[in-house]
């Protein structure tokens, strides 16, 4: 798999879009259109092309013992809730579409816990 194929499927998604957030220009972030959320990079590390994908705890946890060779830690990121995916280490093609799908949707909206810290709330004139 390519940089671009990985992004094309990351793509897949409604509202989803791609940017390269840094000078260099060699990471590609995938972000909700809306409001801005990167729930992907990709970049190249010394293993090969990665992915950085938000990811459930327990469930990261479920992937990294699962594939330990092509799922690690998050790179550069909080890794209790991002995970690095290795797409050309032996990492099939449906757990990785899972991965990406369950990014995506974590970082779609607001959580129901943040949302009810705000309920009450009014605005400052």
């Amino acid at each position: 798999m390519t940089s671009n194929e990985l992004c094309k499927l990351c793509l897949g998604f409604s509202g989803a879009v791609a940017d390269c957030p840094f000078e260099n220009g060699d990471a590609i972030a995938l972000r909700h259109k809306e409001n801005k959320k990167w729930f992907g990079l990709i970049t190249q590390q010394k293993k090969g092309l990665c992915i950085n994908l938000k990811c459930e705890p327990s469930k990261a946890d479920f992937w990294r013992s699962v594939y330990p060779d092509s799922v690690t830690a998050g790179w550069h990121m909080n890794k209790r809730h991002w995970i690095s995916a290795y797409p050309n280490l032996a990492l099939p093609l449906c757990d990785l579409q899972e991965m990406i799908c369950d990014s995506f949707h974590l970082t779609s909206t607001i959580s129901p816990h943040k949302k009810s810290k705000t309920k009450g709330r009014k605005n400052s004139p």
